[in-house]
């Protein structure tokens, strides 16, 4: 991690935070500040993505504004976090697309959806675009066809997950040294990845707006991370009905992949959804206010893309099924294009920063 301006800042505030130590009891990340006396740039790009933006210390710290001193960890972490996606994207030559992410996303979320509806146009005449198709096997591909589906879904999702373990690997050497890696610590970081613990702060909740605690964006969290993964299995349920069992697409309702694919779907645009209206009424005073165009850029977009997907569901026996099957793969192919370079990496290196904490708590025992 370079050495920049937000992190000589956090430097100062963790430094501060370690000799007072009054807010200790509402901060998940304080264990893991409170084992260093001195801290590297590796260690403040390791703290900042640990720390889940939970608010806690900023309304329990004596010393945050309106104190001369102005310490406000969550914000200055926060910008620290910005600063470490661009710090490991990969490759390197796309690093500036973080610094007007929100652009970005709006552009190629406008590219994708323009790509897929001239695609469909020009390899589907009008009358089987907006024909009713009703539950025929295979349908979908009288729209789009399975090859060309299936091409540039796995090059766009697997050149994604390649540029995201770049980064995480990138991560993973910046901040070390690491204590050896043991089954115990593996599965406390899986637990708390799966629980998202540390939105708990120190166990009251979060602070969202005020100081009063709330579990709400916990809950938020886990519905759209839930969702998300429901939504991908129901994608690797479908691979295995097609390959496998020969069979094509539309599904059944109350097959595996629709059913997977609703409620993930609603999981996904429930917990956005929840998130964006939360961040109209967050407090200001510890937000990194730069970042919430990108921050609002992505939850749209998966919004978008999950709502599209319940709009398919439910007008796949219309003639409208064609030109939505278009629409929601166009957000589905920028929801690909832009994961390794928006907010989304934040699930890659919260994941790595855990897995860390749970070594060093391990190794401290």
């Amino acid at each position: 991690m370079q050495e920049t301006e937000a992190v000589a800042l956090a430097r100062h505030e963790l430094e501060v935070c370690n000799a007072c130590r009054y807010c200790e009891g509402f901060c998940a990340v304080f264990p893991a500040v409170e084992l260093r006396r001195e801290f590297s740039a590796g260690d403040i790009s390791y703290l900042a993505n640990l720390c889940h933006n939970c608010r806690g210390c900023y309304y329990a710290c004596q010393y945050a504004p309106p104190h001369e001193w102005g310490i406000n960890v969550p914000r200055t972490l926060g910008l620290v976090r910005a600063e470490s996606y661009a710090e490991y994207a990969w490759p390197p030559a796309l690093a500036r697309a973080f610094q007007r992410n929100g652009v970005l996303v709006s552009l190629v979320t406008a590219g994708s959806l323009a790509f897929v509806l001239i695609l469909v146009t020009a390899l589907v005449t009008p009358t089987s675009l907006h024909g009713l198709w009703g539950m025929e096997s295979g349908s979908f591909y009288r729209i789009i066809p399975l090859w060309l589906m299936q091409v540039i879904g796995l090059v766009t999702f697997l050149f994604s997950a390649f540029a995201m373990g770049m980064g995480a690997r990138a991560f993973w050497h910046d901040t070390a040294p690491h204590p050896p890696i043991t089954s115990q610590a593996l599965g406390r970081a899986a637990w708390d990845v799966l629980t998202l613990r540390n939105l708990g702060g120190g166990g009251h909740g979060c602070n969202d707006n005020s100081e009063r605690f709330s579990m709400t964006r916990r809950w938020l969290h886990q519905a759209m991370f839930f969702g998300f993964l429901l939504c991908f299995a129901s994608t690797c349920s479908g691979f295995v009905l097609h390959t496998f069992l020969g069979i094509e697409a539309p599904y059944d309702f109350l097959s595996v992949p629709v059913l997977l694919g609703t409620l993930g779907g609603i999981g996904l645009a429930v917990g956005a959804g929840g998130l964006f209206a939360m961040k109209l009424i967050d407090d200001p005073g510890p937000a990194a206010r730069s970042l919430l165009g990108p921050d609002v850029a992505l939850l749209l977009l998966l919004a978008m893309a999950s709502l599209t997907g319940l709009a398919l569901l439910g007008l796949r026996q219309t003639v409208a099924m064609g030109l939505t099957l278009a629409i929601h793969l166009g957000f589905i192919l920028a929801l690909f294009l832009v994961l390794p370079y928006s907010k989304m990496v934040h699930g890659i290196y919260r994941t790595a920063a855990l897995l860390k904490a749970a070594l060093e708590s391990a190794h401290q025992a």
